[in-house]
């Protein structure tokens, strides 16, 4: 093993492992009493600033043609559609279950390739549909308020995934030549001005509750937005999207042991099995594919 493969790897545990920090930043705020919708704002806003410094340290113009403007608008829905679902699932279920759930955009993915794009059909890719499907019927059955997990509150998440499984979707059939953080900074940018649209005209921004919510907002603009997208991108970079995939593994272990360590989240046999089937059928999808 070289020394760019096993620095490829170590990027890519850094990549999915700060991303499943979300629930550590974003639970104490919403303890606060902020609605997840400014929440959101709050992580587009702060992160759109870091990306848009990073991007003109690098000499990179922040010009774009008129003709990207629909496709960026579109991507940035579905981004908006994915988090927002994601945070909501947040205030229902326990964190740790929410982010595996999430985890199976990959699934959604390739169910999406099928209908949409009329993808073959295998018999590995619909087995690891039923096996996530298994996985996810487990979770609504053991639902309890000791093991905070809600029917709501899955579908509410499996709606997140389903989401960025479409942003995904997106980005690899839309046509748009920029580099992967110059997207990355319209999509939040363009997010961060659909949902201020949207919070204005039904309740308006609420303003950050202490100080201590500022520095959470603003280390969930940085840690798994900012830093876990360059470390994705330098992984790719040096093993490949498909390695690095797999490593997304890690997003809903860290959150699941955020959930425990931090938030004292109850975590039975049953909802381990139920998850373990969930990150079966996603690495069965991304490594067959």
């Amino acid at each position: 093993m070289t020394k760019e493969t096993v620095t490829g790897f170590v990027y890519g545990l850094l990549s999915s492992s700060t991303f499943g920090l979300i629930p550590l930043f974003t639970l104490p705020v919403i303890a606060e009493g902020m609605q997840f919708p400014s929440i959101l704002l709050y992580r587009f806003i702060f992160a759109c600033t870091v990306l848009a410094l990073i991007l003109m340290g690098k000499g990179i113009s922040l010009r774009i043609k008129m003709k990207d403007l629909p496709s960026l608008l579109l991507l940035a829905v579905f981004y908006d559609i994915s988090s927002l679902f994601l945070f909501w699932g947040y205030h229902l279920i326990s964190s740790g279950v929410a982010t595996a759930i999430h985890f199976m955009y990959p699934v959604f993915t390739t169910i999406l390739m099928m209908i949409l794009y009329k993808e073959k059909k295998s018999n590995w890719r619909i087995l690891a549909i039923i096996i996530a499907i298994i996985g996810v019927a487990l979770l609504s059955i053991s639902g309890s308020k000791e093991t905070q997990l809600s029917l709501s509150g899955i579908v509410i998440v499996l709606i997140s995934g389903l989401g960025y499984a479409s942003y995904l979707v997106a980005v690899n059939k839309v046509n748009i030549q920029m580099s992967g953080l110059k997207l990355t900074f319209y999509v939040f940018l363009f997010g961060g001005i659909i949902l201020f649209t949207g919070i204005s005209l039904f309740s308006g921004v609420q303003p950050i509750p202490s100080w201590k919510s500022f520095g959470s907002l603003l280390l969930l603009a940085i840690i798994p937005t900012i830093i876990s997208n360059l470390a994705l991108i330098q992984a790719i970079k040096r093993i490949g999207s498909t390695i690095t995939s797999v490593l997304g593994a890690m997003e809903p272990v860290t959150a699941i042991t955020v959930g425990l360590i931090f938030f004292n989240e109850i975590f039975t046999l049953q909802i381990a099995i139920g998850i373990i089937l969930i990150i079966s059928a996603v690495l069965v999808i991304i490594l067959k594919r």
